[in-house]
């Protein structure tokens, strides 16, 4: 493989750097609907946006209270997050007055057993859509499950890849070149994955009500009421306290190639479960989950990133992977912003395009069983202790400080920032807006946040429900074009008529619906492109 100064030199030319700086992104924005006491609400998703199953830009993810606002693919980065702002706005502009809680982490959650698990109407698809998420319940508890984050998709252009494939070897095809250098970029991601918590990390402090009976090894400090902190950390919905399944630590997925991740996916689907399997699947002629192995479907495998590939009707992500390989990645790493009232800001996109693009040109080493118990030591110790001075990181095997690992990958940033901007200089000034956090830890987000509590004297319950409001009179107030409103008005109608039309053309009863479902060949051919 090329070293990332060959690659660089690939791009000399104005046409190369434009294939360069097309790229295509995608957003996914989560959060929780509140009520007028700040409470979470337990209102049904609203009718009036539509039928959450089958809306492409608002709909639910585990809780009905737990709405996703999702972006179109977009080459523009203002435009992206203009649509999401729209959708932000016309969401909130039919809430009934109920606000969004403008944070990963919940607060101010009453009885968990109330916390009413998403609906997606009586279709096949439907039911298992819901009885997937009364699974998690059963495994993990609803708590975990309305934590809230933020989703990048993030592809190059297909002109990046001729360009990339006509200076390699060419000794695959052109797709297994692709789907190549996409787990290429996750390897080099997840060793990388740290910094995303240490710069965007924004989840320091929770309420104390998010705790409860909780059992959790983290050594909690008071702040002031109802808030708990680690004195140094960044992002706590990353940490075991957040969205995280101890059962599939029994599982080795790998990511050196397709296949071999394919493969590691179909073995975890039918992975037995001693601990799910007493939960029961059936139990008093009611499901409880959808099976008892240790992935009820490939969702369930938590990972900060994903290979995907856009589906077709029916198909399951690997099938979709195998069929015609790695499309696009999806980065999973990523808390709610709170100083966003989106979640999500250029000045992080922009980041996230150069981190990327330096993840996919560095050569990229396949990961051994060493290499694994690295990645997950270095992001459980910025997770917990990122803004600690003087924290140390391991890089193959060898001690670095997280600053001199910082200072070292931006001035790799800076060469592709060259590469792939025009006389704004927006992405050169991104890093040196960014470069401030590498130099001190309090210009970081969660620093931000921790400076915020401690300059306000407030609690961060009482801080954030100030943000809701803040963030509802925004959207509540911004306008909306009649074209908007029209296309979303029309979206809903459609998307209620398309659940409609999947209830009616069911021909199967449930039992054998899954059964179908579950039925397909375990054994993983080689991907056909």
């Amino acid at each position: 493989m090329k070293s990332f100064d060959e690659t660089l030199a690939i791009f000399a030319d104005e046409e190369s750097r434009e294939a360069l700086r097309t790229m295509q992104r995608g957003i996914e924005r989560e959060a929780l609907r509140i009520n007028a006491d700040n409470e979470l609400a337990l209102t049904p998703h609203p009718a009036i946006l539509g039928a959450a199953l089958t809306h492409s830009r608002i709909t639910t993810d585990y809780s009905e209270s737990l709405m996703e606002f999702i972006t179109p693919v977009y080459t523009d980065v203002e435009q992206m997050l203009t649509g999401l702002t729209e959708t932000h706005a016309y969401a909130v502009q039919h809430l009934d007055g109920e606000k969004l809680w403008p944070v990963s982490m919940p607060c101010y959650v009453g009885d968990e057993q109330q916390i009413p698990i998403s609906w997606y109407g009586t279709s096949n698809n439907g039911i298992m859509k819901r009885l997937y998420r009364k699974g998690l319940t059963y495994r993990y508890g609803a708590l975990m499950q309305i934590i809230a984050g933020v989703h990048f998709n993030f592809s190059v252009s297909d002109s990046l890849w001729q360009t990339l494939y006509q200076h390699s070897d060419k000794q695959t095809s052109l797709c297994d070149f692709i789907s190549e250098h996409y787990f290429g970029l996750i390897r080099n991601y997840r060793r990388l994955v740290w910094v995303l918590p240490y710069l965007f990390g924004a989840s320091p402090a929770i309420c104390r009500s998010f705790i409860k009976d909780q059992q959790t090894e983290l050594q909690f400090l008071t702040h002031s009421s109802g808030t708990l902190y680690l004195p140094w950390s960044t992002s706590l919905r990353m940490s075991d306290l957040g969205y995280t399944n101890k059962e599939q630590e029994k599982l080795s997925i790998s990511y050196n190639s397709l296949q071999e991740y394919l493969e590691g996916i179909k073995a975890a689907i039918k992975m037995p479960s001693k601990k799910f399997a007493d939960i029961g699947v059936k139990v008093d002629g009611e499901y409880r989950q959808l099976n008892a192995n240790i992935l009820q479907i490939e969702n369930e495998f938590y990972a900060p990133i994903r290979a995907k590939r856009v589906t077709r009707r029916g198909e399951k992500p690997s099938e979709a992977l195998s069929r015609a390989g790695v499309q696009y990645i999806e980065v999973r790493a990523l808390d709610v912003n709170p100083f966003s009232p989106v979640g999500i800001d250029a000045a992080q996109v922009r980041f996230l395009d150069l981190f990327l693009l330096y993840c996919l040109m560095q050569p990229s080493a396949k990961v051994d069983a060493l290499g694994e118990k690295e990645i997950a030591a270095n992001l459980k110790a910025v997770v917990l202790e990122g803004r600690k001075p003087g924290l140390m990181l391991t890089r193959s095997d060898k001690a670095i400080s997280l600053q001199q690992w910082l200072k070292e990958l931006f001035a790799d940033l800076s060469r592709i920032a060259a590469l792939i901007d025009g006389e704004d200089k927006l992405y050169q000034h991104t890093l040196d807006d960014w470069y401030q956090a590498v130099e001190n830890p309090e210009m970081t987000l969660s620093g931000r946040i921790w400076q915020t509590l401690e300059n306000s004297g407030l609690d961060h319950g009482t801080w954030v429900r100030q943000l809701a409001e803040k963030y509802h009179r925004q959207l509540v107030d911004y306008p909306l074009s009649s074209a908007s409103v029209a296309s979303f008005e029309a979206e809903a109608a459609a998307s209620i008529a398309q659940q409609n039309q999947m209830e009616q053309d069911d021909k199967l009863d449930f039992e054998q619906f899954l059964a179908e479902y579950f039925r397909a060949d375990t054994k993983v051919d080689e991907p056909v492109h």
